[in-house]
């Protein structure tokens, strides 16, 4: 018996031995696409499609529109899961595959009406825009039709198996919807300061969290131009480095697309036609988000029985929105959504009911075609002039020699627009006063040519004049990446693209140098402190303000900034509010380091700064000495910021996790560091082009280029972005690895 035992696990093993290779071979290296060789497709005429060393596509067509067919075709290549998550997260149809628990996500998007902003958006689209779209959404069907049985593993997890279906372009819009979204969804923040000025002194609350100040630390970025007085080579040089959530595959996809009259390259959004960031021929263009408010909340008086509310004294019939949710191992959910004249009601607490007024709700413009043709400041600006959201900063250069910047994005006027409306938190939205009533026009939005400086920085930094005409809030970020970014740009008199990347991977951050600072003054003018007060004083007093990650400083300083920020606003709550759930909203440094400055009363007990800033600091020691243990000279910022890339599949399976994932990895930098870093975002690209020489130019990914796990590109970059290093930015000579020769069908 033993022996036949044994026989029988020596067969299983056996098996095993031979299935398991046969297995991975199927589902993870079968499916990669075909990127050399021949192939036939429906287009006009002969192309080409080159890929680099790092897997990007150099597509070389004879149309404009055979460009955009092969760039959707490409990019469906390699990342059509992600696409195909995109439209579904967008559209509320998460669930469909994966079941109940992404369900609130699926819920989220039905509310907001994502996919029926979408479908109303197409009819808005101009008609290039819109051909773009259509040649673009044949590409990507085009590959999904002669590919079926060879997705990506992700399309064959059991349980979870599904076929993609066809692409529209009104799943491109949504695409651009759901980054809309991220850009400028301040509606949780809008409400939670709301709720907070129920809670407290409205004038406290009010410093703490200014109209212009929203949430820390929101989606943002990095973008400046040198001209040619301060570049080695005498020629302006463009940069850009978008700050977003980090995942894996990535939010950008590197092409460079070529046709007659179009030879431009930089980083794509899967799922849309054309180049996003990047250059052509003759200009240069990075973008940083505009920060400006174009979402509102609105407090409706209303019946959620029957629809009804008022508005003006009068009551008005919100129109219902019946749908289905599709859950896949369970039956439809229902979900309904009353839309009123201002949106649909998008928060239920407290018994009341808030709906949601959203700039995309209004239109959708898609201007990459024109600005991918642009070959001046002229056309540049009437390239991005139509542009409808999310707000956008623009940085320009072109090889002329010319730098720029243009603001551009659909920005509401509320009321007359000159006249403050306090749109930071919800408005009442049966008065009638706070409604919109138009757009702050294109040509006296902020605009900069050829500054006498030859320089020209964006960091999310409110970007309008003091004597600007028109009342525009919004989250614009503190001051501290803009004013190290120039200094930086200064500090030497001519500049290269190696440079640039320096200035990119920057960790200095002035506003955790002033709070070591501060804790140092305070533990002076207290001798009497304790044993590890003092000896975190040691580490802070010679500290030199760079989050690094391996330093306990930043570790002691970004904690004590969130104790210091947690004390700020429970110390405002009125006692009778004491049990009440406080919101989790805090100050932002630029705020607590006024605080620090001025010294103001009613902010602390007995109003003793030093007193309270010592108490903090106690706190944070505390928290530090739980997580890290003793010594306070032997923490290390990387031990709390650390970056996790976990693909969706592979989430809480050990065996894909190895396959799929990266990390977890010690980071440096933080929210107010030019390399801007949080523990769910950082530079989601690097680019620097050098409009002197294009083959200078350098771009790179975090991870790599392509979405399947089994190709030598899924992670292939992230060394090199870890270390601030970069790759060609090939494009009048192209280093080509593979080469796929498409055909007409």
């Amino acid at each position: 018996m033993l022996t036949r035992a044994v026989r029988a696990i020596n067969v299983i093993v056996a098996l095993l031995v031979v299935c398991i290779p046969i297995a991975v071979y199927w589902f993870v290296f079968r499916p990669l696409p075909q990127t050399s060789g021949n192939i036939a497709a429906p287009i006009g005429s002969e192309a080409v499609v080159r890929r680099d060393a790092r897997g990007v596509p150099h597509i070389e067509a004879r149309s404009w529109q055979d460009a955009m067919f092969l760039q959707g075709y490409v990019t469906a290549q390699d990342r059509l899961w992600q696409m195909d998550g995109l439209r579904r997260f967008g559209a509320g149809e998460l669930a469909e595959v994966f079941g109940p628990g992404v369900l609130a996500s699926d819920q989220q998007s039905r509310s907001m009406r994502m996919r029926a902003i979408a479908e109303s958006d197409v009819n808005r689209l101009r008609p290039q825009d819109r051909a773009s779209l259509v040649e673009y959404a044949r590409g990507v069907n085009y590959f999904i039709d002669t590919n079926r049985g060879r997705y990506s593993l992700e399309f064959s997890i059991p349980g979870r198996a599904y076929d993609p279906r066809p692409w529209t372009i009104a799943d491109s819009v949504l695409v651009g919807l759901v980054m809309f979204r991220d850009m400028t969804d301040s509606s949780r923040f809008k409400f939670d300061k709301g709720l907070l000025l129920g809670m407290a002194d409205p004038a406290k609350v009010r410093t703490l969290f200014p109209a212009t100040q929203g949430a820390y630390v929101p989606p943002g970025s990095n973008a400046w131009a040198v001209s040619g007085a301060h570049s080695a080579d005498g020629s302006p040089i463009v940069t850009n480095d978008p700050h977003l959530a980090y995942r894996i595959p990535g939010t950008w996809y590197l092409a460079h697309i070529a046709a007659p009259g179009l030879n431009v390259s930089g980083a794509t959004l899967p799922g849309l036609p054309g180049v996003v960031t990047g250059h052509n021929a003759q200009i240069a263009w990075g973008l940083t988000n505009l920060q400006t408010d174009v979402m509102d909340l609105y407090r409706e008086q209303m019946d959620e029985r029957t629809g009804q509310y008022l508005f003006q004294g009068k009551v008005e019939q919100a129109q219902l929105d019946r749908q289905f949710i599709g859950v896949r191992g369970s039956k439809p959910v229902q979900l309904d959504t009353w839309v009123t004249r201002h949106g649909p009601i998008f928060i239920r607490e407290n018994g009341k009911a808030y709906s949601v007024r959203w700039s995309a709700a209004d239109g959708f413009d898609w201007p990459v075609y024109r600005l991918n043709h642009a070959a001046s400041w002229s056309e540049f600006r009437e390239a991005v002039s139509g542009y409808w959201g999310p707000g956008m900063n623009f940085v320009y250069g072109d090889r002329a020699g010319n730098i720029g910047y243009q603001a551009a994005g659909r920005v509401p006027l509320r009321g007359d627009g000159k006249a403050r409306v306090a749109s930071d938190v919800p408005l009442d939205g049966s008065s009638g006063t706070a409604e919109w009533t138009g757009w702050v026009p294109f040509d006296q939005m902020p605009s900069v040519y050829n500054p006498s400086s030859g320089i020209i920085a964006t960091a999310n930094q409110r970007p309008y004049p003091p004597d600007f005409p028109y009342e525009v809030d919004g989250s614009y970020a503190d001051r501290y990446r803009v004013e190290q970014i120039n200094a930086r740009l200064r500090a030497k008199p001519k500049l290269s693209v190696d440079d640039m990347l320096a200035i990119q991977k920057d960790v200095y951050s002035a506003y955790d140098h002033f709070l070591a600072q501060q804790v140092v003054a305070a533990v002076r003018k207290h001798p009497s402190a304790d044993a590890e007060l003092r000896a975190a004083t040691q580490v802070l007093e010679r500290w030199n303000g760079q989050m690094e990650k391996d330093q306990a400083a930043p570790f002691i300083t970004q904690t004590l900034h969130g104790v210091m920020g947690r004390s700020l606003v429970e110390g405002l709550v009125k006692p009778a509010n004491s049990r009440a759930k406080i919101p989790e909203i805090a100050p932002r440094p630029q705020v607590i380091e006024t605080l620090l400055r001025r010294r103001p009363n009613g902010f602390t007990r007995n109003d003793d700064w030093d007193g309270w800033l010592l108490e903090q600091t106690r706190e944070a020691l505390k928290i530090g000495r739980d997580e890290q243990g003793s010594p306070v000279s032997k923490w290390r910022w990387g031990n709390k910021l650390q970056w996790n890339f976990v693909h969706p599949i592979a989430r809480g399976v050990g065996v894909l996790e190895y396959f799929f994932d990266v990390g977890p990895i010690e980071m440096s930098g933080s929210g107010t560091t030019v390399k801007q870093t949080s523990s769910t975002l950082g530079p989601s690209e690097r680019m620097a082009v050098d409009l002197g020489n294009l083959d200078r130019s350098v771009q790179n990914l975090p991870v790599g280029e392509s979405g399947f796990v089994g190709s030598k590109h899924y992670k292939d970059q992230w060394p090199a972005y870890y270390v601030g290093k970069s790759f060609p930015m090939e494009f009048d000579h192209v280093d080509a690895r593979e080469v796929l020769n498409v055909r007409p069908r």
